[in-house]
């Protein structure tokens, strides 16, 4: 009979936020796969955990797959977890989860820690509906993908490096328009947990004069019918100007 893998939570910054039973799961399983050990260790400390762990992160994840898959089937018990939040989401766990599931390997996920859902409903924009689009593309693919974000028709949520996000403020500005209602949620239960709120341009402006600082979540708001309705002329108009648009050896 094989064993299990547990994909466990962990705090995304008060250490408090660890349930008793992520702690009971951590403890009774025969190995802890770490994002990075280093910084996984000061929590298995606090804890009172000694269980052995090894890393298991986008470097090597395609390489130690087989031997982590050999232990669950000859009947280990295994726990995941990344340096902070859910394993998976932005972070690595997808692929160990995907072939559990094709070898029949029963995967037990832990409700837990994530960064994006405190950080939606603290912005005060809707959060009935909403679109995770996690980091964005540095260079290849970022202006189509912002096109998309822009025209979605329900909150989105972007995560954001402290040193980028001063211009992906600006870039989501440029696509959205400057007056679309946004949050920047920064340090999520750590002890300099903040919001700010305001328009596109608003928060640029301020975090070009102020270095973000720590783990960051931007929230942006669907646009307005206002906008819907400009884009939909602006398209209208530019698709009027292509039909139109004269016949030449260069468009043929």
């Amino acid at each position: 009979m094989s064993g299990k893998l547990y994909v466990v939570p962990t705090p995304v910054g008060n250490l408090g936020d660890m349930s008793p039973r992520a702690i009971e799961t951590l403890q009774k399983v025969s190995l802890i796969l770490a994002e990075d050990t280093r910084t996984s260790a000061v929590l298995m400390r606090h804890l009172g955990i000694d269980t052995p762990m090894a890393s298991h992160h986008k470097y090597n994840e395609h390489k130690d797959l087989a031997p982590v898959l050999d232990r669950l089937e000859s009947g280990e018990d295994i726990a995941l977890v990344s340096d902070a939040g859910t394993p998976g989401i932005s972070d690595p766990g997808f692929m160990l989860s995907r072939e559990c599931r094709r070898r029949g390997i029963t995967v037990e996920t832990l409700p837990g820690p994530t960064a994006f859902v405190p950080a939606l409903v603290n912005s005060g924009l809707p959060c009935d509906r909403f679109f995770f689009e996690g980091f964005l593309p540095p260079k290849k693919g970022r202006a189509t993908r912002l096109e998309f974000l822009a025209t979605l028709p329900v909150t989105f949520i972007v995560y954001e490096s402290p040193l980028r996000t001063a211009r992906t403020l600006s870039d989501l500005a440029a696509a959205c328009g400057a007056n679309r209602e946004a949050a920047v949620c920064r340090e999520i239960s750590k002890l300099h947990d903040t919001t700010h709120r305001g328009t596109l341009a608003e928060l640029s402006q301020y975090f070009e004069s102020n270095q973000a600082r720590g783990e960051i979540v931007i929230i942006i708001a669907p646009p307005t019918k206002d906008e819907n309705c400009r884009r939909v002329h602006r398209n209208k108009y530019r698709d009027n100007d292509a039909a139109e648009e004269p016949a030449n050896e260069d468009n043929i």
